[in-house]
């Protein structure tokens, strides 16, 4: 029995959490209507901490939701900015200045594809961005990027409000800053020799490099895969009007086979009725004819009778 109570309550959780997502994908103009809806279907359903919870929930802003969206829209690419954004902080704490200025020329590229693609998102969805709501994804997405805070909390999709990135990551010319300096308990070692700092500052670099370009190799794939899904998105597009124009196309004609059908049948009961008065007339003309044929012959018979009597 405690397990089938652990198994119920792991569905309605389940439920709830389903909830919540469809929820914070819906256009901030409806938000408040569908949240209502849901809590009150909650609540009828006598779920009633699941209700609270559903009611609890606060409309996104239009650049939230649209980071929402396109978290939802994209789990695949999604996925990938999240493991990006992981590699980036660990190059950031390691490259030196050059590299750095290489990492967030990287970073901006691909935050304004990424933010282009939630702006068509919306516009899809009826809701386009305005300029400063666009600013504001960017702003979520470099946040992502990051920190790791950040990034957590848009891979859970409710995000309320923008998210502001750290101002100490990465700067163009920024250069990462060492950590603080434990004190030694013992004499410091004498330093090593000039040919050995020499290797292990080549060695630090060679790593710096092999970071850098790892990141850059991630960046680039990223790019590749949004333009490729930019590129799917225009096909479908394009294939959706066509479709349409071929699907107006068919409706028109059977509009038109279908008006030509009912004047046929129009045409067609005309016709039945004038038939029948036709033949109406016709037997009323036979039987007038029929009828003068008659009275002929009685008027000839009467005329012959009339001319005997005279001889």
């Amino acid at each position: 029995m405690q397990r089938k109570d652990t198994r119920r309550r792991r569905g309605a959780e389940d439920d709830v959490e389903s909830v919540l997502d469809e929820l914070y994908a819906t256009p901030p103009p409806d938000f408040v209507s569908r949240r209502e809806e849901l809590a009150v279907t909650a609540r009828t359903a006598g779920r009633a901490d699941d209700a609270r919870r559903i009611h609890a929930a606060r409309r996104p802003t239009r650049a939230a939701w649209a980071a929402n969206l396109l978290l939802r829209s994209q789990p695949e690419e999604s996925a990938q900015f999240l493991e990006l954004g992981r590699a980036l902080r660990q190059a950031h704490r390691t490259l030196d200045a050059d590299g750095l200025k290489e990492l967030s020329a990287q970073r901006r590229r691909i935050v304004a594809a990424l933010s282009r693609q939630a702006a068509g998102l919306a516009r899809d969805a009826g809701h386009p961005l305005s300029d400063a709501a666009q600013r504001e994804v960017e702003s979520t997405l470099r946040a992502v990027l990051a920190d790791p805070d950040a990034a957590d909390r848009w891979a859970g999709g409710r995000l309320e409000t923008a998210l502001t990135p750290p101002s100490a990551f990465p700067s163009d010319t920024a250069t990462p800053s060492p950590g603080p300096r434990a004190r030694p308990s013992r004499p410091a070692a004498p330093p090593p020799a000039r040919s050995t700092r020499k290797d292990e500052l080549a060695e630090r670099r060679r790593k710096r490099r092999e970071e850098l370009a790892r990141a850059e190799e991630a960046a680039e794939a990223a790019a590749r895969r949004l333009r490729d899904r930019h590129a799917e998105h225009a096909d479908a597009d394009a294939a959706l009007r066509r479709a349409r124009e071929v699907h107006e196309q068919a409706r028109q004609r059977v509009s038109d086979a279908e008006r030509q059908l009912r004047q046929a049948q129009q045409d067609l009961e005309r016709a039945e009725r004038e038939r029948r008065a036709a033949e109406e007339r016709d037997r009323a003309a036979t039987d007038a004819l029929a009828g003068a044929e008659r009275e002929a012959r009685e008027a000839a018979r009467h005329v012959d009778r009339l001319a005997a009597r005279n001889k």
